[in-house]
């Protein structure tokens, strides 16, 4: 029996690359075993396109981390070339709205320190790609270190360099079965069992197949890509034959096709709007390294459209045409990290773009492996943000969607169609019912505004005035809003409260009282944070955010090892109806005669009969509760709170309003705010370390919050504009981009333009601006909070107040 630490299924650029950097963290006790050989599946036939450009800092470090590693790093090692071309790259577009999209992600390329330049007119464009006609262009965006490689002199690079460094690779040896036994993996394989403390899915194109061997939801689908190679093209032998440098890969994502040199010839790739999904319950086994046959018809209309832009594309001919297999997650990102609920097993798998982000993936969990957190934030790829709801149709619908959007414009706010409805709450049908417009969160429908449905813009939405509406409904009267998204646990046992208190760097609230809590990473960086309730000295309510559902089962479970607790995900049993606005309490006392607990406290009251978990807090700035009660009764509870409010006037109010309100107030939001990257006295929070007693990350908590170089999170007023910002914006001080904004809104209650930002320069106060789109708009840093800054409205007594000026 082969005996290993760490297990690799899959022998493309992604699995390599873990290999590789498993070796030279200085794992070596690593085996990778591969179905047939190196890079069969879907690496080799890939067109080997690498980029910069990306709509979020850690994507794009993958892919930069790529470059680097085939350009630089592997050749010096190897002292051979990867078949890096440094050719550059740009995307061309005629629409308005993309150019919005182009300068967003410019300008947090300047943060990132990647360059990425926005071409401002056709000539522009003509003078980097002279073969491109330019009718119509409005512009595009440039990216001077993008470029190519060859996908099988990178994979056997990274190969060459981890067996040297004592890594196994075999080959042509298929996985038969998974299992756990005695605490380790056990793999059987043709050529034998093998043993690992951790094991690896790096499958690729095989990785629903080896999940389900797992017993890991694995949702990603391989769809059918096409490209074209065509015979000699005159106009890019002629180039050649004058010296002149390679063209750049260009793309026109309004037409969908992206087009690249190859020697003297072209390539030409289309994206069809109506993907052909394949082999979708199981690839063949006698599949390898085999294409299909040419289907060219699916995708005539784009190639003429790339030929009528790029004319030469017309004079060279088909000399082949690659058709071939490439997975697809519901969001198109990797998945990366954890598998949900299993011992010592990761993902590496569903890329479909494998080459470009496969050896910065590599990395990536390699890191996360041997440090016991990832090395930048990881919601963007972490393995565990579908959940068990992703099933069949959930992977197999999305991945049509996001093959046919591949090149489509990415809003702030998008709300895509596909597979929706996996998750309703209990208040679902009364929420539609009162014009709410639905978003997605993790599954789960929430409202996202109550009103007529919004185009999606860069510039001011259309759902502002209707969240207008909503905020001063709050601040005026009393708004209703289903919270029923958040995910739930409870924690029991005698040792539930030494538990609590070591779970984060808070200590656990006193019985009948609300505390928040942040468990760390080992780094000391932000790994979760906790609203906890303590309902008795034996027994925890604990709600985070609905995104980290399945990331929190597994650390909630995972630091119960060795306490005298049970742990119970009950996200599915309680919905949550959030009541806020001055007049909550006038309508509470017209439903129940129960004493109400003090702010920041849990009681359970029986409410229009019905028994709840009313907690006393808000997130919006105003007097309120949640109200966390039996799905079975929530609905019935819902009507009783907004009948008992008419006179009032109460009303329904969404996520969008929530926001804006919480960034009235300043406050941070995970998955936005709070990051794995940096630790809870970065974000604001520090007033909640308590830093004696012990806790997972403590030591480096603390010697990161006295370092002198920390970042600091500061909320900004920024000058009026007419787009509202949202994420990613650049934070400059004359020269410098010292900074990022994480969250930002209009203060509808304010009439402010209101934004979180980290300062990674915490000493860059004065002369800050932020670009939106290309265009900088002063900021300041606030002191206080702009709405109620003593928050004398939030522990408020009942008596209806008016909305303060500004």
């Amino acid at each position: 029996m082969t005996e290993a630490q760490v297990l690799i299924i899959g022998g493309g650029a992604m699995g390599v690359s873990l290999m590789y950097h498993l070796v030279k963290a200085g794992w070596t006790d690593v085996v990778l075993t591969e179905k047939n050989d190196l890079t069969h599946g879907s690496t080799w036939h890939a067109a080997g396109l690498c980029t910069h450009f990306a709509h979020n800092p850690t994507i794009q470090e993958l892919r930069a981390t790529s470059v680097r590693l085939y350009r630089d790093i592997l050749p010096a090692e190897t002292g051979e070339s990867c078949g890096f071309h440094a050719s550059g790259a740009m995307r061309i577009t005629s629409n308005p709205e993309r150019m919005d999209e182009f300068a967003h992600v410019a300008g947090l390329s300047k943060f990132t320190g990647y360059e990425l330049r926005l071409l401002h007119s056709p000539e522009e464009v003509a003078a980097l790609h002279p073969l491109a006609r330019t009718e119509g262009i409005l512009g595009g965006i440039y990216e001077p270190d993008d470029g190519h490689v060859d996908p099988t002199l990178a994979t056997n690079a990274m190969a060459r360099v981890a067996r040297e460094g004592g890594a196994v690779i075999l080959r042509r040896n298929p996985v038969h079965a998974i299992r756990r036994e005695n605490g380790a993996w056990l793999v059987e394989t043709k050529q034998g069992p093998i043993r690992a403390k951790h094991i690896v899915n790096a499958a690729g194109t095989w990785g629903w197949e080896i999940g389900r061997m797992m017993g890991a939801n694995v949702p990603s689908v391989p769809v059918l890509h096409q490209y074209l190679v065509t015979d000699t093209v005159p106009a890019v032998a002629e180039r050649i034959a004058q010296g002149l440098p390679e063209l750049p890969m260009i793309r026109d994502p309004e037409e969908s096709w992206y087009v690249r040199q190859e020697r003297d010839a072209l390539i030409l790739g289309p994206y069809e709007k109506d993907a052909q999904v394949w082999s979708v319950d199981g690839v063949p086994p006698e599949f390898g390294a085999e294409l299909m046959a040419p289907d060219l018809d699916r995708v005539e209309h784009i190639l003429l459209a790339a030929m009528a832009r790029i004319p030469a594309l017309e004079t060279g001919g088909v000399k082949s045409v690659v058709n071939g297999p490439i997975t697809f997650t519901p969001d198109a990102n990797p998945l990366i990290g954890p598998a949900w609920g299993l011992e010592n097993a990761w993902l590496l798998t569903g890329s479909s773009m494998g080459v470009m982000e496969g050896g910065g993936s590599g990395w990536f969990l390699a890191h996360w492996m041997t440090h016991g957190a990832p090395p930048m934030d990881a919601l963007a790829v972490d393995s565990r943000r579908f959940g068990p709801w992703a099933d069949r149709n959930y992977r197999v619908q999305k991945a049509v969607e996001c093959f046919g959007l591949q090149f489509g414009v990415h809003y702030p706010y998008e709300e895509r169609p596909a597979a929706r409805g996996k998750r309703l709450t209990p208040l679902y049908d009364l929420m539609q019912a009162r014009g709410a417009q639905m978003g997605a969160a993790y599954g789960w429908e929430r409202p996202n505004w109550f009103g007529a449905p919004a185009a999606l813009t860069f510039r001011r939405p259309g759902w502002s005035d209707a969240v207008a509406r909503e905020c001063r409904l709050v601040t005026t009267a009393a708004g209703l809003a289903d919270m029923s998204v958040f995910s739930k646990f409870e924690v029991r046992g005698p040792e539930a409260r030494a538990f609590v208190d070591a779970l984060g760097c808070n200590l656990a609230p006193k019985p009948g009282r609300v505390g928040l809590t942040y468990a760390l990473s080992p780094a000391g960086g932000t790994e979760a944070e906790f609203t906890v309730a303590c309902l008795a000295g034996d027994h925890f309510y604990l709600t985070s955010a609905a995104a980290a559902e399945m990331r929190d089962d597994d650390l909630l479970r995972a630091r119960a090892q060795g306490f005298d607790v049970t742990v119970s995900r009950v996200s599915d049993d309680l919905a949550v109806i959030g009541l806020m606005g001055p007049a909550s309490q006038t309508i509470l006392e017209r439903l129940t005669e129960d004493p109400f607990g003090p702010w920041m406290s849990v009681r359970t009251m029986i409410i229009a009969g019905i028994p709840v978990r009313a907690m006393r807090l808000s997130y919006v700035g105003e007097s309120g509760w949640e109200l966390h009660v039996a799905a079975p009764r929530a609905a019935e509870l819902f009507l009783a709170l907004e009948a008992a409010g008419k006179p009032e006037g109460i009303g329904c109010f969404g996520a969008y309003a929530m926001n804006a309100m919480r960034l009235e107030k300043g406050y941070p939001a995970w998955g936005a705010d709070f990051t794995t990257e940096r630790t809870p006295a970065e974000t604001g929070m520090g007033f909640l370390v308590k830093p004696d007693h012990d806790f997972i990350g403590r030591e480096a908590l603390l010697r990161r919050m006295a370092e002198e170089n920390r970042w600091e999170m500061v909320l900004l007023e920024l000058d009026p504009g007419e787009a509202d910002p949202y994420y990613s914006h650049g934070v400059w001080q004359g020269d410098r981009c010292v900074g990022m904004v994480t969250s930002a809104a209009y203060g509808h209650r304010t009439g402010k333009v209101l934004a979180l930002a980290y300062l990674r320069d915490r000493h860059a106060r004065d002369g800050l601006e932020v670009e939106v789109l290309g265009r900088r708009r002063g900021a300041r840093i606030l002191t206080e909070p702009p709405f109620d800054p003593q928050n004398t409205r939030l522990l408020a007594s009942p008596a209806r107040q008016p909305l303060p000026a500004g």
